[in-house]
């Protein structure tokens, strides 16, 4: 299934945009049955994006430090080979944060990055290559879309923080806090929709670092995210199936629908690309989502995140869930 225009790539070397669907689902939170308002967050349906800003990465982003040291050295020596080449596999979304918010994700994947030579508090994303947008401008878009959708919640996954110490989570919490202000949500027990609204709350931030969770109540652990590592559609399923087997989490939590490429994969299929390998997916991935239920039962799921949001009807699907609440 191809996204809008159905072009393969643009002469940045990025996949091409589809047309952001025009569609009733960027106020979808305050658009509930009110039987929902009182639901604490993990027992709803809530779509996400995975690796949310990849959708910024282009030919000309350095390849990350922590990709191995051949790969790294190929970079310096076949920029022009190597850098397309990882580019197609590191990029899985097209649409912008805005965009995505606007077409009804509610939790953001950041993952976050302080490059070895760049500026000293400089903070970019990361997944395999370094985007050239910043962190602080991110978090400010996101809070200017909160402050025009002032019932609409997001879950922002802060993580992976590559080459940071500990003087620069110190300096990302107060960008956080000066961003957010009242926005953000407290930690404790997981709130609903209701109580967010009467305390004009609209973030859940959690944050992959303990020593910063325990220092700032602001700050949520980092949430649970089930990723199969697998290339075909059918064992991601089958994973799935299993970590719902063993019981969900006890607060807010993730089913990545996501699938991952290995060397063997990449090898076999030159020709082919991240994009590529998951729209063939979605029909089959989309059919398990849909077959999905939120609540609080050990069987039922919660955020469930995906890979080129807006390729399909994913989002919608996800927020659709929510009506079988409504027959409990």
């Amino acid at each position: 299934m191809m996204p809008a225009g159905g072009q393969e790539s643009s002469s940045s070397g990025r996949p091409s945009r589809p047309c952001p669907a025009k569609n009733g689902n960027a106020d979808w939170m305050s658009a509930l049955c009110p039987r929902l308002w009182d639901i604490p967050l993990h027992h709803l349906a809530i779509p996400g994006s995975h690796d949310t800003m990849t959708y910024s990465l282009n030919r000309r982003c350095p390849i990350s430090h922590k990709q191995s040291p051949l790969l790294q050295l190929l970079a310096r020596v076949l920029p022009c080979v190597t850098q397309p080449a990882v580019l197609k596999w590191s990029v899985t979304q097209v649409l912008t944060v805005t965009e995505q918010l606007d077409a009804g994700v509610r939790y953001l994947d950041l993952r976050i990055a302080h490059i070895p030579d760049g500026s000293e508090k400089n903070l970019h994303f990361v997944h395999m290559m370094y985007t050239t947008v910043l962190v602080e401008d991110t978090l400010t878009e996101i809070s200017e879309w909160l402050e025009s959708h002032p019932r609409e919640v997001v879950i922002l996954a802060c993580r992976n923080f590559e080459g940071m110490t500990q003087d620069l989570h110190k300096y990302l919490v107060t960008c956080i806090k000066n961003i957010f202000g009242d926005m953000l949500c407290p930690r404790g027990a997981v709130p609903t929709l209701r109580q967010l609204w009467a305390r004009g709350q609209q973030v859940l931030l959690s944050y992959e670092d303990a020593i910063s969770v325990s220092r700032h109540r602001a700050l949520w652990p980092g949430v649970p995210y089930w990723w199969g590592d697998q290339v075909k559609p059918k064992k991601l399923i089958r994973y799935l199936e299993h970590m719902k087997s063993c019981g969900r989490p006890e607060g807010v939590f993730v089913a990545g629908i996501n699938l991952t490429e290995n060397l063997e994969y990449i090898l076999a299929h030159p020709a082919q690309s991240l994009r590529k390998m998951t729209l063939c997916a979605l029909p089959q991935l989309g059919a398990w989502v849909r077959e999905q239920s939120p609540g609080p039962g050990p069987l039922c799921t919660n955020i469930i995140a995906g890979d080129f949001i807006g390729a399909d009807t994913f989002i919608s699907d996800v927020i659709r869930l929510n009506e079988k609440l409504l027959d409990c």
